[in-house]
């Protein structure tokens, strides 16, 4: 498993250089479609904020996704808590689980987490683009692929150098012989440091940093299809286009209340001394979403 961490790593590399000469292309694409042959940072008064912009997308989209891998493995555990509870002789192994119900709370989570991060990445171009001109686009897409370069690099390489140090403690002899402390291994807090960093390590490498990918090729591809209407647009097609932004924003926030409402029969709660205290298990996503419209 450390030797496929490490193999993982070196192919999301390549994986990433594969991204960025793409999104490059279709960047050189969208200004011959548009008409762009140069552009000016300090005399345009569009690329600075559009670069900004560009730069944050990536960052925000990975917060969202890893939120929503830790809010599904919540559920999961509530889920396997309850079945321990309430299904006699599932302890014992006299009975079955309900694995389909697991199955269930992962899909429906994935579909669920999944529609705000996609209409970011839809709309981030569309929006700019139609509110500030086409060279906002090429701002937009500049400060994506340099922020998505290093921060889809980063997550692939420190998510399997975690992950790689918690097996690396685990191997550990529970004493060495020239020292007479217990410095590595299961159950010391060598370890749980270790576990700690894997938690956050996974979605890294698995999640976040290989969506990322997928996030500026989208975005990249988004503007392209869309040069010739953003070529001739105005300022009030942007507003509209804001305006459908917060929409839908306010559309996905509903449905996933819905969605979240339909399981509140089946959610439990979590047992005192969890840590992890009591309420809905939406409530992290709600928290989160509360922000993202916010934001915008």
């Amino acid at each position: 498993d450390a030797l496929g961490n490490t193999t993982a790593a070196i192919g999301k590399g390549f994986a990433v250089g594969s991204a960025m000469l793409t999104a490059l292309a279709l960047l050189q694409s969208f200004m011959e479609a548009t008409h762009i042959s140069n552009v000016d940072f300090i005399k345009d008064y569009a690329m600075i904020p559009s670069l900004l912009i560009g730069g944050m997308l990536p960052y925000l989209f990975s917060a969202m996704t890893m939120l929503a891998v830790g809010q599904s493995a919540q559920d999961i555990i509530r889920e396997v808590r309850r079945q321990f509870r309430e299904i006699p002789g599932l302890l014992e192994g006299t009975a079955s689980a309900d694995y389909t119900r697991c199955v269930d709370i992962a899909t429906k989570a994935a579909l669920r987490d999944m529609m705000m991060p996609g209409a970011l990445a839809i709309m981030s171009p569309v929006v700019v683009g139609l509110l500030l001109g086409p060279k906002a686009i090429v701002g937009l897409l500049s400060g994506a692929i340099v922020s998505v370069s290093l921060l889809a690099l980063t997550m692939g390489n420190a998510g399997g150098a975690w992950d790689n140090a918690k097996k690396f403690v685990e191997g550990f002899p529970e004493t060495q012989e020239h020292l007479d402390v217990k410095l590595g291994g299961k159950g010391t807090r060598l370890h749980a440091a270790t576990v700690a960093g894997d938690t956050v390590g996974d979605p890294f490498k698995d999640t976040a940093g290989p969506s990322l990918d997928i996030l500026v090729k989208l975005m990249s591809i988004v503007s392209l299809v869309l040069a010739e209407p953003i070529k001739n647009s105005s300022y009030w097609h942007g507003l509209i286009a804001l305006g459908v932004l917060v929409l839908l924003v306010f559309v996905i926030r509903r449905l996933v209340s819905m969605m979240d409402n339909s399981d509140s029969d089946d959610m439990v709660l979590i047992d005192d001394d969890s840590g992890m205290g009591e309420g809905p298990a939406s409530l992290k996503d709600e928290r989160a979403l509360n922000a993202l419209t916010t934001t915008v």
